[in-house]
């Protein structure tokens, strides 16, 4: 089974939707393997999103990903990966698809509710940079 890595970001845990995301995960047959709760300090996320360390959002996107809790979840599925991004729907959520995630509560580009990772190795790398193996449960 695959597995990949899922943030609710502060936007989304601050409009109290945590809920709502994991009810279109789990009516999409996608299970939570692991779940906790954190605040990000400015150079965990400035780790977390090092790979972007060079492009101009990199400085508003870590201040925005330390504003407020997230929800980071290890979910599992068959190609859950590419699954989950369908969920989430684009990044830019004025051209996500009807009935996504970011089409439905997005109110920005950056503040667009959900993270997902984007490939077996980002999920790889995503997964361990928040938890270590006696946390996931699958």
């Amino acid at each position: 089974m695959e597995k990949t890595l899922s943030i609710i970001k502060p936007d989304g845990v601050s409009r109290n939707i945590i809920g709502e995301v994991i009810r279109r995960l789990e009516e999409n047959s996608i299970k939570i393997i692991a779940m906790k709760m954190l605040h990000l300090t400015k150079a965990q996320a400035e780790g977390f999103y090092a790979v972007h360390k060079e492009r101009p959002f990199f400085g508003s996107l870590t201040e925005f990903m330390t504003s407020g809790p997230v929800v980071v979840m290890v979910l599992e599925g068959e190609n859950v990966i590419q699954k989950y991004r369908e969920l989430m729907g684009a990044t830019n959520y004025k051209e996500a698809a009807e009935g996504t995630i970011r089409k439905d509560f997005a109110t920005d580009i950056e503040k667009n509710v959900v993270h997902g990772s984007d490939s077996p190795e980002t999920a790889a790398f995503e997964i361990s940079y928040f938890f270590n193996n006696f946390e996931i449960v699958g």
